[in-house]
């Protein structure tokens, strides 16, 4: 009998190891690659995993290279942010934006029109609306959510406007004015 009861918790022994094995596997596989987030135990961050090197994050008070010179407006669509750059490219202010489902390329613009509150194309009333471009008819602009929200736009609808927190709007209202450039980069 002591030899089957040794079986019996060699595969219990097995199992209870099979599990932890899965559970595990299923932990892992539900870490991201997020600053902070925690990382299992001997894993490799995904830039050396795929061969190359593990890169910084950008600094968001550096402004895009590529952005011309001068007082602007820059939009950039990769990183999400927007930096309002003063005379003799002071930093006035950057901040994270909720980009819309239509975007304009890459280039320069003016601001052509403003609107102090109206409602936005997905029904949420809107204010400090800074107009700059037009894509396929459809509108784009810099705006923000009066009750502060800046959820993702529904992606099966055209809208043009790029969301932000209501401070960094207002700020955008009193920076971009009719005619103010705005540089867009990707």
């Amino acid at each position: 009998m002591a030899r089957s009861s040794s079986g019996f918790v060699a595969g219990l022994t097995a199992a209870a190891l099979a599990a932890v094995c899965f559970l595990a596997y299923q932990a892992s596989a539900s870490v991201t690659d997020q600053p902070g987030a925690a990382k299992p135990p001997g894993s490799v961050p995904s830039a050396q995993a795929s061969g190359g090197t593990k890169q910084k994050p950008k600094d968001p008070r550096v402004i895009p290279a590529k952005s011309g010179a001068g007082v602007r407006v820059v939009y950039s669509l990769g990183d999400r942010r927007v930096w309002l750059v003063g005379a003799k490219e002071q930093l006035k202010r950057t901040f994270a934006v909720m980009p819309s489902t239509v975007s304009p390329p890459p280039g320069s613009y003016k601001v052509t029109s403003r609107s102090g509150s109206v409602p936005g194309s997905d029904g949420v009333q809107i204010e400090h609306v800074v107009r700059f471009a037009s894509v396929d008819e459809v509108p784009v602009g810099f705006s923000a959510a009066v009750d502060g929200s800046l959820a993702s736009p529904d992606p099966g609808k055209k809208t043009g406007g790029v969301r932000m927190a209501r401070a960094d709007g207002d700020a955008v209202w009193t920076f971009a004015t009719i005619g103010s450039r705005v540089v867009v980069v990707p």
